[in-house]
């Protein structure tokens, strides 16, 4: 099953394309934009080497409509600006998302709600009943989108991520059922 194209979004039509080996530079530079503790290149070849679905979001420039700052965004060499991208793991009957992120310049815009509905759709396409997760206990903004999106919270990882100074953060662990969505 490929990934549906989104709705068109602030009138501008987007697209998922997967990412391959010639993206990953680029979508690891991002991730060192995006986080204190971002992902390597090699955890995305390592993810891209398993099988996992690799989307990103991307969408063509216009000049005529875009903020002046949005030229500074992350572009592909064909010149789509990357607005963000996702890495899933697929199990018997459930997906993990491993990872979300949405290019800094275009946060709160929403781009990673467009990119969880497009997920639960490639999900339920997939057969999974359902869609888990972690997030840190710290991203405020994070849990609240997914508690939006129907994630509910089921548990804690105890010092799951690393943290400054040596030290680890709790996870929550969130899943959302894809058995009761319409």
């Amino acid at each position: 099953m490929s990934w549906a194209t989104p709705p068109l979004h602030l009138e501008r039509q987007v697209a998922f394309e997967p990412i391959t080996a010639a993206f990953l530079d680029r979508i690891a530079e991002v991730d060192q934009s995006a986080y204190a503790h971002p992902w390597s290149r090699r955890h995305f070849a390592d993810s891209l080497a398993a099988g996992h679905a690799l989307q990103m979001l991307v969408m063509a420039p216009d000049p005529g409509r875009d903020p002046p700052h949005w030229a500074h965004a992350p572009a592909l060499p064909d010149g789509r600006w990357l607005l963000g991208y996702l890495v899933a793991m697929k199990g018997v009957d459930e997906v993990h998302l491993l990872n979300i992120t949405t290019v800094p310049l275009h946060q709160r815009q929403g781009w990673a709600r467009c990119m969880l509905q497009a997920l639960t759709v490639w999900s339920r396409g997939q057969g999974a009943q359902a869609i888990w997760l972690e997030v840190r206990t710290s991203h405020r903004a994070a849990r609240t989108l997914y508690e939006a999106t129907g994630f509910a919270a089921v548990g804690v990882r105890k010092g799951y991520y690393p943290d400054h100074d040596a030290r680890r953060e709790d996870a929550i662990v969130m899943r959302l059922g894809l058995d009761a969505l319409h």
